[in-house]
Parts: C-alpha cells; structure tokens; sequence
C-alpha cells in the first residue's frame, strides 16, 4: 500500500504556490479577465501577454477549483523530484500550446484554464513514474483516468463532463490545447531520456 508521504516528498512547491495564488487572485478579480485571456485578435494587435496569461484564467469557480486544485497536487509531486523541468515547463509550456493553437487551430478565438497545462504536467510525471518500474500499474492507470474524462467531456460537448460547468455556455473543451500540452510533455521526456543516456556513456 502506497503512502501519502511517498507521494509528497519534500517542501511545498514554491513556484507551483506562487502560480496558484495569481490564479486565485485573477479568479476573485473577475474584472481581470478580459485583458488576461488567450484573445485571437488581442494577440493579433500585440498584446502578447495573453500567450501566458490566458492559461491562468478560468470560466466559473468549477472550473477553477479542478484546475487549480489538481495544478498544485502536481507541483508538489513534480518540483522535488523534476525541478528542472517543472521551472522550464511553467515558463515555456504555456507559450508553446498557445504558439500550437494560434498556428494549428485558427478557429479558437479564446482560451482559458490551466488543463492543458496540467495534462502535460501529468503525462511528464506519469512517464517519469512508468519508467522507473515498467510493471507499476499507478501511473498508467492515473493517465487512463485523465485522459478518459477528457474523452468523455469533448463526447459531451464540452460541457465538464457532468461535472465542470463553465460560466460561459460558449466555451468548451480545447482538444488542440490539451494534444499540443502532451506534444511537449513528450518532447520533454525524450529529452531527459537523452540526457541520462549521454551522462551515462563511457568516458575515454
């Protein structure tokens, strides 16, 4: 049987902490919202803010709450054990789904939340958690509930899945966001992978 403390291995995660407080603070500021979102046509005017900041915007306290809460679960998970990638991944990841839906899906004039993010935060950690123990059923079986409820929120339309609702009966879930964010976390992976292969070969 797994233990809380062996999936909570150090101190608070100080970067994720941070995050999480500017999410709240835009969530209670609802006047924020407009100016911070991923806007197709602010973008085109160069409010390039919006790359970043549109990820910390949320549509209903639903949605907050699922997003921010799982957001800092995986911080805590993932900046003891990956430091490097979880400070790289919260400054780049953002730009990189953004620069996805911005070249590959015209059609999103909007977005917000921080799932797309999270997804690719998961699939990092569940690869990492695989690898160590190929026979361990947690990670991949955590993977397959996410994805599936991904899955089952786009089957309905995007409408939370029965359980997020958005304040806004326009948006729904942003399929592009949530494949560029796990594009990157496996860009990510193979990466680290090539890492420990060149640390490991035999110096002459």
């Amino acid at each position: 049987m797994r233990s809380l403390r062996s999936f909570l291995p150090g101190p608070p995660p100080w970067c994720f902490l941070a995050v999480s407080v500017v999410v709240l603070a835009i969530q209670l500021t609802p006047a924020w919202r407009d100016a911070l979102l991923y806007d197709r046509p602010a973008l085109a005017r160069g409010e390039w803010w919006r790359i970043w900041t549109g990820h910390l915007v949320h549509f209903g306290w639903p949605h907050w709450v699922a997003d921010a809460g799982l957001f800092f679960i995986l911080g805590w998970l993932l900046e003891p054990r990956h430091p490097r990638f979880s400070y790289i991944a919260l400054a780049v990841m953002p730009a990189f789904i953004s620069a996805v839906l911005w070249w590959c899906d015209p059609t999103m004039v909007i977005y917000g939340g921080l799932s797309a993010v999270n997804l690719g935060l998961l699939l990092y950690l569940a690869a990492q958690g695989w690898q160590r123990n190929w026979t361990d059923w947690f990670w991949p079986a955590v993977l397959a509930i996410y994805v599936g409820e991904v899955i089952f929120e786009i089957i309905q339309g995007g409408r939370g899945g029965g359980m997020i609702r958005f304040d806004d009966p326009g948006i729904h879930v942003a399929t592009s966001a949530h494949l560029a964010s796990a594009a990157y976390a496996l860009i990510a992976w193979v990466v680290s992978r090539r890492g420990v292969s060149v640390r490991r070969l035999p110096s002459s």
